[in-house]
């Protein structure tokens, strides 16, 4: 192995961390210490520090102006922020990583800034793309690529640094099955070629077990577990999972099936062709009905169009072809389909929680996000109140109502977005990916949620909603009885 791929050592003395205008800290007094070549699962509860203290190994939490550290953190002995070059980072969302409009460039983009040679960067290029089994031209344009791809795409990225550390930040949380797969194959090749020290952030438990020798789980903002998987996992099962964390052979509780059958439609599509860039079907040929009283699911692989589909039922994005149009009990006194309506009447009536919860966020506070919709309505100071005090306590986000909705976990971040919809008691919720980042005990309750909101038992007692959940999480599917949309049996 090569000098540059000398595995790297981590050290947690005391450390923990604040962000700038949050009171609690995100992580206090951690401390463990990780040997060259180790291969760590860190677990914890949403919230619990996870993605914090991975970044603060990484290097990239930012200066004083950014938030407060204590203690002390050290990757090789040094400083994690002054380690350069030591630690490559991937995190959960694969296009918040694609820097680059073609595969190569972008693979390549990390050596460039390290001052790596020119020869010796596209040397690095070709065997990072090798070692994870991207076997793309150089010049393939990177929007082009799966989900998995990409994902795939920025471990290249990254491997291609020859980092003796590789910290990967929820890597499979958006990924369909396949896409699961890939990314943990060229985790492993990656490792078995160079030796790495790993550390990975997931709450799938069982993809990564096999790949670790080691779990530590934080809670209470430090570290309450640490040791071989077997026994954490094992002595301490029960433990963890009433605290939250994920564990194998204790699944989270889930609600009844629905009390009586599905109503009427309240959203229906023939004929539908659904696209993102004008005069480019994703998908073509879909019909479908979105009853009250039901959970649809739409489900396929990364890059069929279930995204887009979802965004078009819910009347944000123009039918390519075909129609959708609207039953008369969600339409009442509304003209025309769902992409006509005026924003205020859509406000009221369809409600959607976007796959990347950054691009719905508009307010500096968790409650003034929760606040957007009621206020928009008319509704009085009073009623508005009501409204968000019992969607924070619902959705565990009372302790947080006063922090920056961007310091907040990417579990925590989904939780806000789906409170926020639900804030105008719309009767159609589109959700894309609502349980990523989503401990077991978060899990458990965003489903019961929806549940109560299908059979129109939930506190607001506005009646039987109909849901449209997209969804790689199997879990969801069958604990909410969803009806499957398949666009793989559509396509």
């Amino acid at each position: 192995m090569s000098a540059s791929l000398r595995p790297a050592a981590v050290e947690a003395r005391g450390w923990g961390w604040r962000h700038a205008g949050r009171h609690a800290w995100a992580v206090t007094d951690a401390s463990f210490r990780i040997d060259p070549g180790e291969r760590v699962l860190l677990l914890g509860a949403s919230g619990a520090g996870k993605s914090t203290l991975l970044h603060g190994i990484a290097g990239v939490l930012g200066g004083q102006d950014e938030g407060e550290s204590s203690g002390v953190l050290l990757v090789d002995g040094v400083a994690a922020p002054l380690a350069h070059g030591r630690a490559g980072l991937v995190l959960q969302d694969p296009d918040s990583q694609v820097i680059l409009a073609r595969v190569g460039d972008d693979v390549a983009f990390g050596c460039e800034n390290l001052g790596v040679a020119r020869d010796e960067i596209w040397r690095r290029v070709g065997e990072a793309l090798d070692a994870v089994g991207l076997d793309l031209p150089l010049d393939r344009p990177t929007k082009a690529l799966s989900g998995g791809q990409k994902q795939r795409l920025a471990l290249a990225g990254v491997l291609a640094m020859r980092p003796g550390l590789v910290l990967l930040d929820e890597p499979t949380a958006n990924l369909d099955p396949a896409g699961v797969g890939e990314v943990r194959a060229s985790v492993t090749r990656v490792l078995e070629a160079t030796g790495a020290t790993l550390v990975v952030v997931e709450h799938r438990v069982d993809v990564w077990l096999p790949l670790v020798d080691r779990v530590i789980v934080l809670g209470g903002g430090g570290v309450i577990a640490d040791g071989p998987p077997a026994r954490v996992l094992g002595e301490r099962g029960a433990e963890l999972a009433a605290l939250g964390t994920w564990v194998p052979g204790i699944p989270p509780a889930v609600p009844a099936p629905p009390p009586s059958a599905p109503g009427e439609a309240l959203l229906a599509a023939h004929g539908l062709s659904v696209a993102r860039v004008r005069a480019v079907p994703v998908a073509s040929g879909l019909s479908l009905d979105v009853p009250e009283g039901a959970v649809t699911a739409i489900t396929g692989p990364n890059g069929a169009g279930k995204s887009t589909l979802g965004l078009t039922l819910a009347g944000l994005l123009p039918p390519h072809a075909g129609r959708v149009w609207a039953a008369p009990g969600l339409a009442r006194g509304v003209r025309g389909a769902p992409i006509e309506w005026p924003s205020r009447e859509l406000l009221t009536r369809i409600g959607t929680v976007f796959q990347e919860p950054e691009h719905q966020l508009l307010s500096t506070t968790v409650r003034g996000e929760l606040e957007v919709g009621p206020r928009a309505l008319g509704l009085t100071p009073g009623e508005t109140a009501a409204r968000v005090d019992e969607l924070l306590e619902r959705l565990r986000l009372a302790h947080l109502a006063a922090a920056n909705p961007y310091t907040l976990s990417g579990g925590e971040k989904r939780r806000l977005t789906v409170a926020a919809a639900l804030a105008t008691r719309p009767r159609v919720l589109v959700l894309d990916e609502p349980t990523f980042g989503q401990d077991a005990r978060t899990w458990a309750e965003l489903v019961a949620l929806l549940a109560r909101l299908r059979d129109g038992t939930d506190a607001a007692g506005s009646g039987r909603s109909a849901i449209v959940v997209i969804t790689h999480d199997d879990a969801v599917v069958d604990a909410l009885h969803a009806r499957r949309f398949s666009l793989e049996a559509a396509a």
